[in-house]
């Protein structure tokens, strides 16, 4: 694949907003005791230095090309294997490599760069005139840790700016909506930015743990790392989840909620086994709406009946339905259609009622010790299925009691 010169400047900024390069580059030759060090982007064709430390003004900078195929990097490219050299004169397979020749240096260590896709990115890499001992355990250790750490940063600021386009296209398709704007704007400056915030913290103590030689407490900090991951990529794709449902068309047909409902059980059926569920479905209206969306809404809310269960009492979930005949008056429903009002009720934990005015909000957690963590976007996604169909959704709860999803929605 040839890349662009827009795309491969993007690289280049990309590792460049990793803000522990720098000093990844100083420890690198502080441990090894090499006088150069570097971060290279390596394509099919290009090779190109995103970040250095140059104490032997070995001439490259930011930005560098060299001719990939003068390069040790592009065999690497190749094999995604490591290439270590303490002593090019010695070495069986590098003594009359032109590489070394070329570029006059003795020892050579180069890991690859594997993104999470499996995508070679580029090399970690570090050169010198003169012989080093680079097969010490712990500078191969180094290496490898480094290399992973610079891989998972590259995916996480990846993920980041698909956030941001994610952030645009909610905003502009939001704009309607001061409610969800509202939400947006918390979530782009507190929600998302908690987890880089750790991440960062994390990623500083690694470098640190690795530098003192501490090795128990790296490995600690790169599990709490791989933690910190997994959760910023989980609500990367709630978001993504939530932003599908603001693409237009989809396409609107009669839906039979009566069937919908049993492919919705049909699915959960492990979960709902394993709180002795017990599901009475009363008669169901066909609706219009987006097959799709309509069988999410009663995921969500199926998967949030068993997640607000009562330990050790079996499950009742009730599933009913009636025309809805009371005024629309201070709603956004139209006076011109006619309506049915879907009930949802279970006999859960409950929620307190001081909870219930940020229910629907993004990322909302209700705090109890016996409900399964879970990435509170659920309701936020039935709201905007229902305000999709032009409907209504209120939830009555109390403490204890179970609780009741109120879903009306037009008919015709």
């Amino acid at each position: 694949m040839n890349y662009s010169d827009e795309e491969l400047i993007k690289d280049i900024e990309r590792v460049n907003r990793i803000s522990i390069v720098p000093t990844l580059l100083d420890v690198v030759c502080q441990t090894t005791g090499m006088g150069f060090a570097a971060i290279a982007r390596v394509t099919e064709t290009r090779w190109i230095t995103c970040s250095v430390r140059d104490d032997i003004q070995f001439g490259l900078v930011q930005g560098s090309e060299l001719k990939v195929e003068t390069t040790i990097c592009n065999e690497i490219r190749d094999s995604f294997q490591p290439v270590i050299i303490n002593h090019v004169k010695e070495n069986d397979l590098f003594c009359n490599h032109p590489t070394p020749l070329m570029y006059g240096f003795q020892s050579y260590i180069s890991y690859p760069i594997i993104l999470k896709t499996g995508e070679f990115f580029g090399t970690l890499c570090a050169i010198d005139p003169n012989p080093a001992d680079l097969e010490n355990p712990k500078i191969k250790g180094l290496f490898m840790a480094f290399s992973d750490l610079i891989s998972f940063h590259l995916q996480q600021i990846e993920l980041l700016d698909e956030s941001d386009k994610t952030a645009r296209n909610l905003n502009r398709q939001l704009s309607n909506s001061l409610d969800e704007n509202r939400q947006y704007r918390h979530i782009s400056s507190h929600t998302l930015q908690e987890p880089l915030r750790k991440l960062r913290i994390f990623s500083g103590m690694l470098v640190d743990s690795i530098r003192n030689k501490e090795i128990e407490k790296a490995e600690q900090f790169a599990l709490k790392i791989n933690d910190g991951a997994d959760r910023f990529s989980n609500l990367i794709m709630s978001l993504s989840d939530f932003s599908i449902l603001e693409e237009n068309g989809a396409t609107v047909q009669p839906v039979d909620l009566e069937y919908t409902v049993g492919v919705v059980k049909a699915e959960l059926r492990f979960k709902l086994d394993e709180r002795d569920a017990t599901v009475n479905v009363g008669n169901l209206p066909t609706v219009p709406g987006v097959p799709l969306q309509m069988e999410q809404l009663f995921y969500h809310l199926f998967d949030n009946a068993v997640k607000f269960s009562k330990k050790d009492v079996p499950l009742l979930i009730s599933i009913s339905s009636q025309e809805y005949t009371r005024s629309v008056e201070g709603t956004h429903l139209m006076p011109e259609k006619r309506y049915v009002e879907i009930k949802f009720t279970d006999n859960g934990i409950g929620i307190d009622r001081f909870q219930l005015e940020k229910i629907f909000d993004m990322f909302s957690q209700i705090p109890s010790e016996t409900v399964q963590e879970g990435s509170g976007i659920g309701l936020s996604i039935c709201r905007k299925i229902i305000r999709n169909h032009s409907g209504l959704i209120t939830i009555h709860s109390d403490q204890g009691a179970g609780t009741t999803v109120s879903i009306i929605l037009p008919t015709s």
